[in-house]
């Protein structure tokens, strides 16, 4: 055998015994609508800033103003704009949706 074959046949050899056979298994284990929390100790979360925007006009006695907030939507958070509503019933209040221990939890009318 020529040098230059056995050159050859070691450059070869060893591309083979690189590019063997690869196997991976990932497992992930949380929730992917957490958003930000999963940086944040549990029970914690960071939402991103208020978006600036206006408001609209009040539309009339009765109605009471909902403030936009944060929302889970499929692995990101999205904003809900602020509305006007009319409470569901006499002396109602609206309780804002918060994250508490690292769950969401929806905003909803209260007395």
């Amino acid at each position: 055998m020529h040098e230059n074959e056995l050159i050859l046949l070691f450059l070869i050899a060893g591309t083979f015994a690189f590019a063997g056979p690869r196997f991976a298994i990932g497992v992930g284990i949380g929730n992917p609508y957490d958003g930000y929390a999963a940086s944040y100790p549990a029970g914690y979360y960071a939402a991103p800033p208020v978006p600036v925007g206006g408001y609209v006009a009040y539309p009339g006695p009765g109605y009471s103003w909902v403030d936009g907030s944060w929302y889970p939507y499929r692995a990101r958070d999205a904003w809900r704009p602020g509305y006007w509503a009319r409470p569901p019933y006499r002396g109602a209040y609206w309780v804002r949706p918060r994250y508490y221990g690292g769950r969401y939890r929806r905003g909803y009318w209260r007395r």
